[in-house]
C-alpha cells in the first residue's frame, strides 16, 4: 500500500470538506464543528477506502480531524503563528 499516496488523497479530501462547510457556514451563517468536517470526508470515502484497525488516536476519524484542524489553522501550510 502506498501510504503517502493515501495520506495526499486523504489530505485533498480533507480539504475540500472544509470549503464546501466553511462556505456553507458563510452563505447561511450556521456556525459548524470539525466533526461536520469528519463527517463529510467520511460520507465522500468510496467504501473500501483504507482505514487502520484501530479507533483512537491512530483511527481514521482522529487522522482527518487532525488534519483539519491542522487545515483551518493554517498548520497545515506552515501559515500558523
Amino acid at each position: 500500500m502506498n501510504y503517502q499516496a493515501l495520506a495526499v488523497d486523504l489530505i485533498a479530501r480533507t480539504e475540500r470538506a472544509v470549503e464546501q462547510v466553511a462556505g456553507l457556514s458563510a452563505h447561511t451563517g450556521i456556525t459548524f464543528k470539525v466533526t461536520d468536517i469528519i463527517d463529510a470526508v467520511e460520507r465522500d470515502l468510496p467504501s473500501d477506502y483504507p482505514a487502520p484497525a484501530v479507533e483512537g488516536p491512530l483511527g481514521r476519524r482522529d487522522l482527518i480531524k487532525s488534519m483539519a484542524e491542522d487545515i483551518l489553522s493554517g498548520a497545515m501550510y506552515g501559515d500558523h503563528a
